[in-house]
């Protein structure tokens, strides 16, 4: 083999194994529907990318090329069809991810929601206690400016992604659950699929390995041969922390609870109260992964966080902004919570872009019920991603049922000419769509 086609290819997980195949040698290409700063990326480190299906594009030498797909590109897409025809070996990108992962020490790491920011702190601990890691992530971590990290290290980290099931194809050593809250019911069906799902790659963790559960995460653990440890930030577990005090910036100062004793004095180098979550169960699982609980701390003080996770650009006296993938109602509420947290008695503005029609129709409410948390409320239409319209769907349905007084619903289109007008205090941006191309240019107006 030495050609590697990704159809997808900008996705952030498709890209890191695009990366990882061009960092190996071998001659990597792709089709994604929208140029975006992730693919000028890839295009700068001499990846061929397209924008409009070309079967043409695609390598000749079938017996050469391996294609990697995700699941979000339809079945009907013409160059789906034509490599299927063809007889080309494709796999998807989980199917990529697990055969990359088999012959490492592998650190997953699945949730609905916290699964970036933990893997990303893990891959960091790693790096800097010197031990070294390869990392597959699922977003872009501020202080190596990738989603792919490399190393001679048989350590290995990677997000486990429950969308499409694609976590099943992961056997790791040591896995962390952070949350398994109803999501892709377009996929799973109810939540019983999801759980059913969560609690099967919890059985694939390995005997000799080790499971650990954010504390009161609902999670069927009848079937794991690992050995299994809770964590949490409120309360006694096997991970845990206490004696938490604010400081300036919504950071925190704490003590590390854990099984052979304790750490005064634990700082993240990122604010927020979910975010030192994450951190006990980044440090949990790299202590299980061999690092010292010294090394491990000493690490996540400098860790700056992964882009669009509670990921801070303004942090004034008068004007704040933040920026959040958050796309799912227990996120929000996750990510409002901690703002709230950071920025005691300020006034938080929510500008959100829901994210596919069927997540909006089956949670139309609970999204509703998360955005009013804040103090004011701008909802944008719906980002289809890889679905058509549903009859009847739109973000009314969240909007009417929004019980704060200020709220307004526009098109995207309509968003920085409202924000010039609008006296915000705390911004805040969720959404897994193309709201993150309005990021710097809210920086720009908010930070002016």
């Amino acid at each position: 083999m030495t050609n590697v086609y990704f159809i997808g290819i900008g996705g952030i997980g498709m890209s890191a194994i695009a990366r990882y195949y061009n960092n190996l040698g071998y001659k990597v290409s792709g089709y994604d529907r929208t140029p975006s700063r992730l693919t000028d990326a890839l295009v700068s480190e001499g990846i061929d990318i397209h924008f409009t299906p070309d079967c043409s594009a695609i390598p000749q030498d079938i017996a050469q090329t391996l294609v990697i797909y995700t699941p979000a590109v339809s079945e009907s897409m013409e160059e789906m069809v034509y490599v299927r025809e063809k007889g080309y070996e494709i796999v998807k990108r989980s199917r990529a991810l697990g055969k990359i992962s088999s012959n490492a020490f592998t650190l997953a790491v699945a949730g609905t929601h916290g699964k970036t920011s933990t893997s990303t702190m893990i891959a960091h601990i790693f790096t800097q206690a010197g031990t070294g890691c390869s990392a597959f992530l699922g977003g872009i971590s501020k202080n190596y400016h990738t989603n792919l990290l490399l190393s001679k290290s048989r350590i290995l980290v990677a997000e486990a992604d429950e969308f499409d099931r694609s976590f099943l194809q992961l056997f790791p050593d040591v896995a962390v659950i952070t949350a398994t809250d109803a999501d892709h019911l377009d996929i799973y069906g109810t939540h019983e699929k999801v759980l059913e799902a969560y609690a099967e790659f919890a059985s694939q963790v390995k005997n000799t390995g080790h499971l650990i559960v954010k504390k009161g995460v609902k999670l069927d653990k009848g079937n794991v041969g690992a050995r299994i440890w809770s964590y949490g930030v409120d309360g006694p577990a096997d991970f845990y922390a206490e004696n938490l005090k604010l400081r300036d910036g919504g950071y925190y100062e704490f003590t590390f609870r854990h099984p052979a004793g304790e750490i005064q004095g634990c700082t993240l180098g990122v604010p927020g109260i979910v975010q030192v979550e994450n951190g006990i169960a980044a440090a949990a699982a790299a202590i299980l992964g061999g690092i010292s609980p010294a090394k491990a701390w000493e690490a996540l003080s400098s860790f700056r966080g992964a882009e669009r996770r509670l990921d801070v650009h303004v942090n004034r006296a008068d004007k704040v902004y933040v920026d959040d993938y958050a796309h799912h109602p227990a996120e929000i509420a996750s990510a409002l919570q901690s703002i709230r947290n950071m920025f005691p008695g300020r006034k938080v503005c929510a500008v959100f872009q829901p994210h596919l029609f069927t997540r909006t129709r089956d949670f139309a409410e609970d999204f509703a019920k998360s955005l009013s948390l804040a103090d004011s409320v701008i909802l944008l239409g719906i980002y289809p991603a890889r679905e058509e319209p549903i009859p009847g769907v739109t973000s009314e349905l969240i909007f009417n049922r929004i019980s704060c007084q200020d709220k307004i619903l526009i098109d995207k289109e309509e968003l920085m000419d409202l924000l010039k007008t609008k006296d915000t205090d705390v911004l805040v941006t969720f959404g897994a769509g193309d709201i993150d191309r309005y990021i710097d240019r809210i920086t720009a107006l908010i930070g002016a």
